[in-house]
């Protein structure tokens, strides 16, 4: 559909929340938690954290959560019975605030759990889910958004983007059918939009490296020796899986007390040694540089030949995380550079 343009004030912005509330719709936007800003529900706008560049964990948890209850299950005479896990019914979410960068993540994780098998408590929780951006007006050195085909106001994953104006309002694009919904709640606090070039109000991220170009070298690096290189300070921690808008490995685990348990699922990364281990003691990824490989590859490599889709977004939220200042953005363009 084509996208709407229309303004709204900050003041009817804070009554767009409060209609939202009053219609049912928990609201989920950054708020400042100490020194770090992280995802949290509000009831007003005076709660949401205006100076920040990226939220410290992704808004990814609002669909894919990172643990849930698959079922339960209980062992009697008769044999084992098992119920379901009471996921069917899930509350209509409005995350408001989240970055170009998360909203088109969740692009990325949708070609995921609709692949080869439709995962509904994926797709119902995302269909419940109402994405209002804000568009970045400011970017810091680990941004890279622009290398991986995304932009600061891009509107993919979007339902709604809000871009701040000098004047203090903002520029609200509508892009899809949810996002008409929430303008029909209470149409009169949207505005006709003002003759505005939206690019003047966007952070600059500089293009390092060509998606395309990574995508069609790094397969011939499979035996390269850059994985060693890169991978030699890696502590194989997961923070970067786990703070990832686009990484979608999980893990099943039954946990029980007694004759009762329930199955998991909960985040797991291919960055864990245990990822990949087999029950009989074999492991094909058996040292961190082949691990190392293995995310690189499937971000830049297997998702975008199966699914059409890149597995990153180029939020940098990986480097900002890890631990040891394994830089993705570095890595990539040396990946660019080398000479198969």
């Amino acid at each position: 559909m084509e996208i709407q343009k229309k303004s709204i004030s900050k003041a009817s912005l804070q009554k767009l929340i409060e209609k939202l509330n009053a219609n049912g719709r928990k609201i989920i936007a950054p708020v400042k938690k100490e020194n770090l800003v992280e995802f949290g529900f509000i009831s007003g706008l005076e709660q949401m954290a205006e100076d920040y560049i990226l939220t410290n964990q992704s808004a990814k948890s609002a669909a894919f959560p990172k643990f849930e209850k698959l079922f339960s299950y209980e062992v009697t005479k008769n044999g084992i019975t098992q119920s379901d896990s009471g996921n069917t019914e899930f509350p209509e979410l409005v995350l408001l605030g989240v970055r170009p960068c998360d909203a088109d993540g969740f692009t990325s994780l949708s070609a995921i759990f609709t692949w080869d098998y439709h995962d509904t408590q994926y797709t119902d929780r995302l269909n419940k889910t109402t994405l209002i951006s804000i568009s970045c007006s400011k970017c810091d050195d680990y941004c890279f958004c622009t290398s991986v085909d995304g932009h600061p106001g891009n509107t993919k994953g979007s339902d709604i983007q809000l871009t701040r104006l000098e004047s203090g309002d903002y520029l609200a694009e509508i892009i899809t059918e949810k996002g008409i919904t929430v303008m029909n709640l209470a149409p009169e606090l949207f505005a006709n939009a003002p003759a505005v070039e939206k690019e003047k109000y966007l952070a600059l991220v500089p293009s390092r490296f060509k998606a395309g170009e990574i995508a069609g070298k790094i397969k011939s690096l499979f035996e390269n020796d850059i994985w060693i290189e890169q991978s030699l300070r890696c502590l194989g921690c997961g923070a970067c899986a786990f703070v990832c808008p686009a990484c979608a490995c999980f893990d099943i685990q039954d946990e029980s007390k007694g004759k009762n348990g329930i199955r998991l699922r909960c985040w797991d990364s291919c960055g864990f040694s245990l990822f990949t281990l087999h029950t009989s003691g074999h492991n094909p990824r058996e040292v961190q540089s082949q691990r190392w490989r293995q995310r690189l590859m499937h971000k830049f490599s297997y998702m975008p030949e199966r699914l059409d889709v890149l597995g990153c977004v180029g939020c940098g939220r990986c480097s900002r995380a890890c631990p040891v200042d394994m830089n993705i953005m570095e890595h990539l363009i040396n990946i660019s550079e080398v000479q198969a």
